[in-house]
């Protein structure tokens, strides 16, 4: 998602590339980028969850009164908040479990990318490269955008690897100057470089750089269906909310590496002026994101696909 965001040369969350907290996020990565005043890399866009709460029965009824989720507990919030869900709509609006769910991040590689896209009516072209690489207990993970003549973005992430998956400790993202999100598991906080005001830090959080690996971990670590949602936290350099994936269908792309099979995994636009972060995971390289595009409400679109097989 990040290269996505580069390539407009807007923050993941400001304007074209070169920036989506939060929500279901990220969904990555200042990545094909399909990683929110514009697309960022899975900065990849800026995303705000509205929610909202029953009033109590009135005391007369002496009954126990029924509250909708809260605003991190309910993401997503419709018409139908009245009726009771269904087991489906409940898994869409529901907050990340206390305990996250179990992944297994994959092997160290290193992506190429082609990158297509349109800023302000121009389109380009740009060349993007995701590092991805595990020692012992720890990770790192490097995004880096080159557009000609207009130099290059790139985002950093880097943590420890633990039953739930990826656990960031620092994302950074860089174009003139960097700005960088901390993660304090410990403290359960998240604090920016740029003096933004501090975030609540949630089980599962991710940044808009790992939140790909992660979902690749989710999908290696247990098989996901059309229709299901996964849901995590995800920050970029000022803020932290949480996004919500929904699991598509397996379709084959044709991509410059070749005809591959992928499931696409889609966060979509959840008010005015948000923007449609899309990834496809290849099952065949271990559900690697193969295609990443994030798409903005504007027009702006940034497309990564992936050039060549690891």
């Amino acid at each position: 998602m990040l290269l996505a965001h580069l390539a407009v040369l807007v923050p993941v969350g400001a304007s074209p590339l070169p920036a989506a907290p939060a929500a279901a996020t990220a969904a990555v990565p200042e990545a094909v980028v399909t990683t929110a005043d514009r697309v960022e890399p899975l900065d990849v866009t800026q995303v705000q969850w509205a929610a909202a709460e029953r009033p109590p029965a009135p005391p007369a009824a002496r009954r126990p009164t029924t509250m909708a989720p809260s605003p991190i507990e309910a993401p997503v919030l419709t018409a139908q908040a009245a009726q009771a869900p269904s087991p489906k709509s409940a898994a869409a609006t529901a907050t990340p479990a206390a305990a996250a769910p179990p992944s297994d991040p994959p092997p160290a590689t290193e992506l190429s990318y082609e990158v297509f896209g349109q800023a302000k009516g121009f389109d380009y072209r740009a060349t993007g490269t995701l590092s991805w690489r595990r020692e012992g207990a720890n990770y790192q993970a490097r995004m880096e955008l080159a557009m000609p003549l207009l130099g290059k973005r790139v985002q950093t992430s880097e943590g420890s690897v633990g039953p739930d998956g990826l656990r960031p400790v620092r994302f950074a993202d860089k174009r003139s100057s960097e700005r960088a999100a901390h993660f304090e598991r410990e403290a359960r906080r998240i604090r920016f470089s740029n003096n933004a005001p501090e975030a609540e830090w949630l089980p599962g959080a991710q940044d808009r750089l790992s939140l790909f690996m992660q979902l690749a971990g989710l999908l290696r670590a247990q098989p996901r269906q059309a229709g299901d949602v996964l849901s995590f936290q995800v920050a970029g350099v000022g803020d932290a909310e949480v996004w919500q994936f929904e699991v598509g269908a397996l379709e084959t792309l044709r991509l410059p590496a070749g005809n591959i099979e992928a499931r696409l995994l889609k966060r979509a636009p959840r008010k005015p002026h948000d923007s449609t972060v899309e990834v496809w995971l290849a099952p065949s390289l271990g559900h690697l994101p193969v295609r990443l595009r994030i798409a903005q409400p504007g027009g702006d679109v940034a497309d990564q696909r992936l050039a060549r097989l690891p």
